[in-house]
C-alpha cells in the first residue's frame, strides 16, 4: 500500500486504527481456528472410524510381528 499524498495525519490515523482493527478480527479467528483444530477429543469424535481401522491394521501387524518371532 503505498502511501497518497497529502493525506492528513488524521486520516492516516483512522487507516492505521482500521488496520489494527482488521489484524485484530484476524487474529482471534486464526486462534479459534487453533483451538479447533488441536481440541483432541473433538478430533477423536470426528475421525472415531478411522482411527479404528489403524488400530486394528497396528493390531494385525504387531501381532503378526510377535507371531514371527515366536516361530523363531
Amino acid at each position: 500500500m503505498s502511501p497518497e499524498p497529502g493525506r492528513s495525519a488524521a486520516q492516516i490515523r483512522s487507516e492505521i486504527d482500521l488496520q489494527r482493527r482488521d489484524l485484530g478480527r484476524s487474529v482471534e479467528a486464526l486462534r479459534g481456528r487453533v483451538t479447533d483444530l488441536t481440541d483432541w477429543r473433538r478430533q477423536v469424535r470426528e475421525h472415531k472410524n478411522e482411527l479404528v481401522a489403524v488400530a486394528a491394521v497396528a493390531g494385525f501387524a504387531i501381532g503378526g510381528l510377535l507371531a514371527l518371532r515366536r516361530r523363531r
